[in-house]
């Protein structure tokens, strides 16, 4: 991305909308960039504090007083297309001001000026904000975070610091792989504090740094860091989909680069409500070692301002992608993406908007970032969503069979109490026909209950007595769980070997 920022510098392209927070790192590529230019174009900076200052190479000082009369936006625009020399104009946080009419008409007259002239204006910001009047005449680009390289740097500096012994590769590696998705700053203040807190930067270190990262996802407001205490082990029956996870466990690492496998793009699991498919997404975290992240559809959603949906979506990817490699999770996506390409009735036509953004982002992203989403409604998911080439399989996750059920019963009981051998499995799993693995739980939770208001140890008749008084949803929603296996049959691989042929059940 920054030989692409040279490329267009030296292209003589007249507006370069560059998005980053990190202003002093941008700053600095950006005088490389004009110093190694033919005509060695001066940098000046402009911001509404202190009007246009012209940029020192060294430690980023200005080297002149500001410029005359420069405070405003449109006069400091108007002062660079009076400039005669090349140079580089960086407007800093110009997005506060870019839809004032002045700002944009100053602007085109800048871009009309500029030509043949090796003069750019340069916006720098953390937000993208572009006028319509302005859509072809700016490029806009995202400075990249910090890589390896220049995290080694950092962590070469604070290891000279404190004098720290030479560590080994492998250790340094997993301290820099740790940091990727902060900005130097906030690499630098977490190594610190990771030298603080434990007086050493070592292995034993990587979880103070992550730290740093469920902080920065916190601080974005659209994704939840997810943490999942349980294994996929705890889950019961699904064995299809447990082997297609287990065999991609590694799929993220170099030695699969080298063998030549291709990234993983994501899953999309289809069932009955209640059947395990969010727990199933919650644990392949802690199966792959990969931090997921829970993309929360309806704080995406804002309706304060024009293009800010779309805006919230790009940084919630944004974020997600700078972690990477990580899981992105979105639970009942059925829900989040319905009606999504035809809402131009409904909401201006910003759902619809935000299923091209994301489709689109599905389609061409080459970072590390697994999807994982969770649908119960089928019919309601657009059919663009459901191409070949936008998950790398679709599972289908139906009730459990009486193994399964079995399965189900011995996990849940097992946790609550040490020795379960006083209990019939197998009369168990037939009474519970029909019962999803959460209505399982919830009837023995329900029996327990029972059992603790009489002061006594839960029985096998309690948790019968409890199935008996719950009406599952396989017989409330008959028609719905028959559809979904309908459409399941011939599009969806089965998540249970044991459910290939999708038995039909009579409710």
């Amino acid at each position: 991305m920054k030989e692409e920022l040279s490329i267009l510098v030296k292209a003589q392209y007249p507006l370069i909308y560059l998005v980053t927070p990190e202003e002093e790192r941008a700053e600095q590529e950006i005088a490389k960039i004009a110093q190694s230019s033919t005509q060695h174009q001066r940098v000046f900076m402009w911001t509404m504090t202190q009007g246009m200052v012209e940029y020192g190479q060294s430690h980023g000082q200005s080297r002149q007083q500001p410029q005359h009369n420069t405070i405003s936006p449109e006069a400091a625009i108007q002062w660079t297309i009076q400039q005669r020399e090349p140079g580089i104009f960086i407007f800093k946080d110009l997005h506060d001001f870019i839809t004032g009419a002045g700002v944009k008409r100053a602007l085109r007259d800048a871009i009309a000026s500029f030509k043949g002239t090796e003069k750019i204006i340069l916006l720098m910001s953390p937000l993208q904000e572009v006028p319509l009047e302005l859509e072809k005449e700016v490029v806009v680009m995202d400075f990249p975070l910090p890589d390896m390289a220049e995290l080694n740097q950092v962590l070469s500096k604070q290891l000279n610091q404190t004098k720290t012994r030479r560590t080994s590769t492998e250790v340094r590696e997993k301290l820099l792989k740790a940091a990727l998705g902060l900005t130097r700053d906030e690499a630098e203040k977490v190594y610190r504090k990771a030298h603080v807190k434990a007086g050493r930067l070592t292995q034993e270190e990587v979880d103070i740094i992550l730290s740093e990262k469920k902080q920065l996802i916190r601080r974005n407001g659209i994704l939840e860091y997810i943490e999942e205490d349980e294994t996929i082990d705890s889950i019961g029956g699904l064995e299809e989909l447990k082997k297609w996870l287990k065999q991609r466990s590694g799929a993220f690492t170099e030695r699969a680069r080298e063998y030549g496998l291709p990234q993983p793009k994501g899953m999309l699991i289809l069932g009955v409500p209640g059947c395990g498919k969010s727990l199933i997404a919650k644990t392949t975290s802690r199966l792959w070692g990969l931090p997921i992240l829970r993309l929360d559809m309806g704080r995406i959603y804002d309706g304060s301002m024009v293009g800010r949906s779309e805006a919230n979506l790009r940084n919630a990817l944004k974020t997600a992608e700078s972690i990477s490699p990580a899981i992105l999770f979105i639970d009942e996506i059925d829900k989040s993406f319905a009606g999504g390409t035809g809402s131009s009735d409904s909401d201006g036509g910003t759902s619809s908007r935000i299923f091209g953004s994301f489709l689109t982002w599905m389609q061409e992203k080459t970072s590390p970032v697994f999807v994982m989403a969770t649908a119960n409604r089928i019919e309601r998911l657009p059919g663009e969503f459901l191409r070949k080439g936008r998950f790398d399989e679709i599972f289908f996750v139906d009730l459990p069979t009486p193994e399964e059920r079995q399965d189900i019963f011995r996990i849940h009981l097992s946790k609550r109490r040490e020795d379960i051998s006083r209990f019939d499995l197998d009369q168990l799993a037939k009474m519970s026909e029909g019962f999803s693995g959460a209505e399982i739980e919830q009837a023995l939770i329900a029996a327990m209950y029972e059992a603790f208001a009489q002061d006594r140890e839960f029985t096998q008749l309690d948790i019968i007595a409890a199935l008996k008084a719950t009406l599952p949803l396989s017989r409330t929603m008959t028609e719905q769980v028959t559809a979904l296996r309908d459409w399941a049959r011939q599009r969806a691989r089965p998540a249970a070997s044991s459910t290939a042929e999708y038995q039909r059940l009579e409710f």
